[in-house]
This record gives structure tokens, C-alpha cells and sequence, in this order.
């Protein structure tokens, strides 16, 4: 079975894979995009609250950015990683990052419970990525 990412190889002698820096470090360098691209989706959710429903001109521009940049990030990593898998760890890292930095600096409500849910989330993803969803 061919991996997805074999519709985007290059043509012999092609040096495109020199001027893709994510071409060269395989599933690894797919896996920093996709957390870079978790932690911008905790920028566009914190900015989103940030603006008052989008009424405040500075963060939701960070908004718009953030949600842009996240997305296309995840795009990128996508061309690597199985959808599953990659958008369950994106999804996590936003979740758990949001939460977080609501806990911290927003005012958010702390409790045991909220602590131990964001914990079971982020088991749930390295779970899913344990159980052989992404290939090795």
C-alpha cells in the first residue's frame, strides 16, 4: 500500500524537495507543523474571545491570522499524515491550550475536574496515535 504522500514525490533529478523543508524530514517535520499549527489554533480561539464577537478591530484581526495560518499548517502537514490522526493531535493541542491559558491569564474556573478532562484528552490523542493510526 502506497503512503499518501506518494502522489506529491518530485521527479528524479527535481530539486524541489530541497527548497520544501518538510519534503526532507518526513513524518517528524509533519509532526512540528502540526503543532505549531495546534498552537495557532489556541491563538485564533484565546483572539476569538479576545474580540467581543469579532468587534474589537486588533484581535480579530489575530483572529483571522491565527485561524489562517493554523489551517494551512495543518494543510501542509496533511500532505504527510494520516487526517485522523494529525487532526486529532491538532484538535488536542488546541483544546488543551485554550483551556490552559483560559486557566491562566483569562479567569477561567479551575477544578479537578476540568484538569483531569484535559488530561483524559490528551491521553486520548497520544492513544490514537499509539494504537497504529499513523504509520511507522
Amino acid at each position: 500500500m502506497m503512503k499518501p504522500s506518494s502522489r506529491f514525490q518530485t521527479a528524479p533529478g527535481c530539486r524541489m524537495a530541497a527548497l520544501v523543508p518538510w519534503r526532507r524530514g518526513g513524518d517528524a517535520m509533519a509532526w512540528l507543523i502540526v503543532l505549531a499549527a495546534g498552537l495557532f489554533e489556541t491563538g485564533f480561539a484565546v483572539l476569538l474571545k479576545q474580540s467581543h464577537g469579532l468587534t474589537n478591530l486588533w484581535p480579530t484581526a489575530g483572529f483571522a491570522a491565527c485561524a489562517l495560518i493554523s489551517f494551512g499548517l495543518l494543510t501542509v502537514a496533511l500532505r504527510e499524515l494520516e487526517v485522523g490522526a494529525a487532526y486529532a493531535v491538532w484538535t488536542g493541542i488546541g483544546a488543551a491550550g485554550t483551556a490552559t491559558i483560559g486557566m491562566i491569564f483569562l479567569g477561567d474556573a479551575v477544578s479537578a475536574l476540568k484538569l483531569v478532562s484535559m488530561g483524559l484528552v490528551l491521553a486520548g490523542v497520544a492513544g490514537l496515535n499509539l494504537s497504529g493510526v499513523t504509520p511507522s
